[in-house]
């Protein structure tokens, strides 16, 4: 009497697939591309889950995301273009967006890009030399009756002013600073209005 056999089960050693490219980070971008069935009109969602992955939009990822949903490239960079919380370059640990809609711009907005501009040398769509800040201006945040309004970090702030503004970022790069750098000999630091560091 013989005895039939199947075949093993395929063993399931890679239960997450690889990514052709290499980087396993495609393969978020890659689940949100098949729950939206790869339709075009997922385009804004496939660009946020991208963007989310890996920082920021690079050229390899509009090119990546217009083959998949099978767009110009002209379109999807369009897109990404247009709206203000999509970015093409590397951002800063720290983001700040000041609204520039015609509200904001009459009540001093400029002014505020102006004063960031100055005291922490970077430009528009720039990063400060320490990666720790990027600055950016939007057409309008919709919050007009709070003008002028930035976000910083994520969190709406209206009716600001260039020196209320400069205030909130030092003292979000201050404590970025004092986290970053512990004294050598563990002892916690503070810092005078002379800028000397002491022991507390």
């Amino acid at each position: 009497m013989s005895v039939k056999t199947s075949p093993p089960p395929r063993a399931r050693s890679q239960a997450v697939r690889e990514h052709p490219s290499g980087d396993p980070r495609f393969n978020l971008i890659d689940r949100t591309l098949k729950r939206f069935s790869y339709q075009q009109d997922a385009l804004i969602e496939v660009l946020h889950t991208a963007q989310e992955t890996f920082g920021f939009l690079s050229d390899d990822l509009l090119i990546y995301v217009a083959r998949q949903l099978k767009l110009p490239l002209s379109w999807v960079y369009g897109v990404a273009t247009f709206y203000h919380f999509f970015t093409l370059k590397p951002q800063g640990k720290h983001t700040c967006i000041v609204c520039m809609g015609t509200a904001c711009y009459v009540k001093r907005a400029a002014e505020i890009v102006a004063a960031l501009q100055q005291a922490f040398h970077v430009e528009p769509g720039g990063t400060t030399a320490d990666g720790l800040l990027s600055l950016s201006t939007a057409r309008c945040l919709g919050s007009c009756g709070l003008a002028p309004v930035l976000v910083l970090d994520g969190e709406v702030l209206g009716r600001e002013t260039p020196e209320s503004t400069l205030e909130r970022v030092r003292q979000l790069l201050l404590a970025e600073q004092s986290d970053a750098a512990p004294s050598a000999n563990g002892d916690a630091m503070h810092v005078t209005n002379g800028g000397i560091h002491e022991p507390i």
